[in-house]
């Protein structure tokens, strides 16, 4: 495509999302681009840091998909890393894939896109604000790679608890909770990692949980658990999830050996927490798992099972509603959505110009995905693959067939099955023509 012909694309976020997207816009020969980043550095919540308000990994945190499954699959990960990477190594991957791409140059550090909306034309204006002050500038395409994790969920329940009260979203490291009793409330892996990172210094930690989870190993049978299943994923899905389910069983034992509750639906139609350290640190008492929250008394906590203790703090461990500030809610909003009116889930019905990369959540690694999605969004906008012309029957489809049976709530809006997501997004990259 000649250069004074190309499209201004404007993409919204740095992550490794938004590092792959930018990737290739490059290898489809687009140049005119711009990648607008609120915080200093690249590699979204995978930079970690202390500060308030920026959503990081935990000082603690780990890969809980494996580095087999979670390098780029142009650009693998260094031969010393070791099955599931610290995030520093995660951060310095990133770095070095960004370097290797030569994407940097396009990235514009703290600045950030306060409101985006469309122009009766149909091209986008975007109301920005940097180090030089706000502005407006417009683009003619738009990719969304900021995720899902700016809105914290934090439930109510009756009666005024006294003590200290934050989300994980602002949790960095146990130390400030030395010597205190600790609830973490949540069943997924945040709240099993911070649970597990409180127990170490607390004097008291108990996690609540509202019903049964699935909280698999990350390793079984000597190999982690994502590369497991992979050598599952030719077998019919029925026979795919009976064993997988009864080799849980065999490395598990009964949920009720762990003071836990059966999980509420089966095993693939709901997020599994993948943890193996949350097993371990609850058969050593150091987490203590409860039920659900009925009410406050004070610093008491009141259980559905009529238990009652106290804490010092709470930390809500209860995910995220899907949100985009800079929308207007008329516009976009998916916030109670159960599922996302998307097609393969990164386009609109009745946008062409509008991308959403990396808006979904896999049993798996996100990005390495993201990567194909990407790619289809780079090879429509350089004319090499043409959008479908029944998208909205495409995009009903997708809504009501999912991969499982994925539980109809908003935590499961972005559900799909690693393996069968891998397979539909390269076969909507074959029907692209050559360049």
């Amino acid at each position: 495509m000649a250069e004074a012909a190309q499209p201004r694309i404007g993409v919204i976020g740095a992550g490794p999302s938004g590092l792959t997207t930018l990737k290739n816009l490059r290898q489809a020969g687009l140049a005119n681009l711009v990648c607008y980043e609120a915080s200093g550095t690249i590699g979204g919540n995978w930079a970690y840091t202390e500060e308030e308000g920026h959503s990081s990994v935990y000082a603690c945190t780990f890969l809980i998909s494996s580095k087999k499954l979670s390098q780029f699959e142009d650009y693998p990960m260094p031969d010393c890393y070791p099955d599931f990477c610290s995030h520093a190594q995660v951060l310095a991957y990133f770095e070095s894939y960004a370097r290797h791409f030569e994407v940097l140059p396009f990235i514009r550090f703290h600045t950030s896109v306060r409101r985006a909306e469309r122009d009766p034309d149909g091209g986008w204006r975007l109301q920005i604000a940097g180090p030089d002050g706000e502005s407006e500038q417009r683009c003619d395409v738009l990719l969304v790679c900021t995720g899902h994790h700016s809105d914290p969920v934090i439930p109510r329940y009756p009666g005024v608890f006294p003590g200290t009260t934050l989300h994980s979203h602002s949790f960095k490291t146990a130390l400030p909770f030395r010597g205190q009793r600790v609830l973490v409330v949540g069943a997924g892996n945040s709240a099993c990692d911070v649970a597990v990172d409180i127990s170490r210094v607390a004097a008291r930690t108990a996690i609540s949980m509202r019903h049964g989870q699935h909280i698999i190993p990350k390793i079984v049978f000597g190999m982690p658990v994502d590369v497991a299943y992979r050598r599952l994923r030719h077998l019919p899905k029925p026979i795919r999830r009976f064993v997988l389910d009864k080799g849980l069983r065999l490395v598990i034992g009964r949920w009720e050996r762990y003071g836990l509750q059966p999980p509420s639906r089966p095993l693939m139609e709901m997020h599994p927490t993948l943890s193996s350290d949350v097993l371990a640190q609850i058969r050593h008492g150091r987490v203590i798992p409860r039920r659900g929250i009925e009410r406050f008394e004070g610093s008491a906590v009141v259980f559905v099972d009529g238990r009652r203790e106290e804490f010092d703090t709470v930390i809500w461990a209860t995910g995220y509603r899907t949100v985009f500030p800079f929308f207007d809610p008329s516009f976009v909003d998916w916030s109670e959505a159960r599922r996302l009116p998307l097609y393969l889930k990164m386009m609109m019905a009745d946008v062409p110009n509008l991308y959403f990369i990396g808006l979904f959540q896999p049993i798996g690694c996100i990005w390495t995905l993201a990567d194909y999605q990407a790619r289809i969004a780079a090879a429509q906008i350089a004319g090499r693959l043409a959008r479908p012309t029944d998208i909205r029957a495409r995009i009903e489809r997708e809504m009501t067939h999912t991969h499982w049976r994925f539980e109809d709530h908003p935590r499961h809006q972005g559900e799909v099955d690693y393996h069968d997501f891998r397979r539909s997004l390269i076969a909507e990259l074959r029907t692209a023509r050559a360049a």
